[in-house]
């Protein structure tokens, strides 16, 4: 099976957030998914198979499936651009979130996703023990979202992962505020300790409740985004109500042939 590593939200290699993807002419076990995903040791892998006009899509983390996944998402766009529909501008993707468009612009490859307006929640003593700071907010939709003071606070965070794991709400912790730089609008970072994801570099289903939140606290529809983690990655965003649009470019890091038995 064909296997290709991809820099997703990246310029160069080493940037962004990298993952896995396998194009496959049909599908395999979810357990032999779930082995190579743990054996490529990365944050993602991505397994697809064309059918029709459009191709199904699923995520696997180390920790297991998951039904969202931005950055999988515009690597598996990538490589079906560059190997294996080099004429198409765009790519429909039926996942379980629903029906996903990738479209390319240029070197851009723009992601829209469902939206999802966070709602606010009661801050506890738990979450700040865990957090190791006292956020300005708190707010819930699959994942937990805390707004923080200044780009600073974000940046510096240290959480204790194993108080993040034991968090009764959400499967993942973003952390935001406002961007201080004047190329951002806000920035983030995002932790999945839950789905044995400490950190995920660059997280685009972050997106779908930072890009709406940070829309209507700035009044715009047009935004960049910045995640600070290490490797660090900028996206470009769009609110469009219902629907949100993040896009970004990707890196090819490597490509390989995994010897596995269907």
């Amino acid at each position: 099976m064909r296997m290709y590593v991809v820099d997703a939200f990246a310029e160069k290699v080493f940037e962004g957030n990298p993952a896995a993807v396998c194009v496959m002419e049909k599908w395999i076990s979810d357990s032999l998914m779930q082995k190579i995903t743990s054996e490529n040791n990365l944050s993602e892998t991505a397994f697809t198979v064309k059918t029709g006009s459009y191709y199904e899509l699923r995520w696997f983390t180390p920790g297991g499936e998951i039904d969202l996944c931005g950055h999988a998402t515009l690597a598996t766009a990538y490589v079906l651009a560059n190997f294996y529909a080099t004429e198409d501008a765009s790519f429909v993707f039926e996942t379980k979130s629903g029906e996903l468009r990738v479209e390319r612009r240029g070197e851009i490859f723009e992601l829209n996703f469902p939206s999802r307006m966070p709602s606010q929640i009661e801050l506890t003593e738990q979450m700040i023990n865990a957090l190791g700071v006292k956020p300005l907010s708190v707010y819930l939709d699959r994942d937990l979202m805390f707004v923080l003071g200044n780009e600073e606070a974000v940046k510096g965070l240290s959480p204790d992962f194993s108080k993040l794991k034991a968090l009764p709400d959400g499967l993942g912790v973003i952390v935001t505020a406002a961007a201080e730089h004047n190329a951002y609008h806000f920035v983030s970072r995002a932790f999945f300790p839950k789905i044995a994801v400490n950190e995920d570099p660059v997280c685009g289903s972050a997106h779908t409740q930072l890009i709406p939140y940070w829309a209507k606290q700035l009044g715009e529809d047009k935004m960049v985004a910045r995640q600070l983690s290490a490797r660090g990655g900028t996206l470009h965003c769009r609110f469009e109500g219902e629907r949100v649009a993040m896009g970004g470019t990707a890196v090819l890091y490597a490509t390989s042939d995994i010897q596995v038995n269907s």
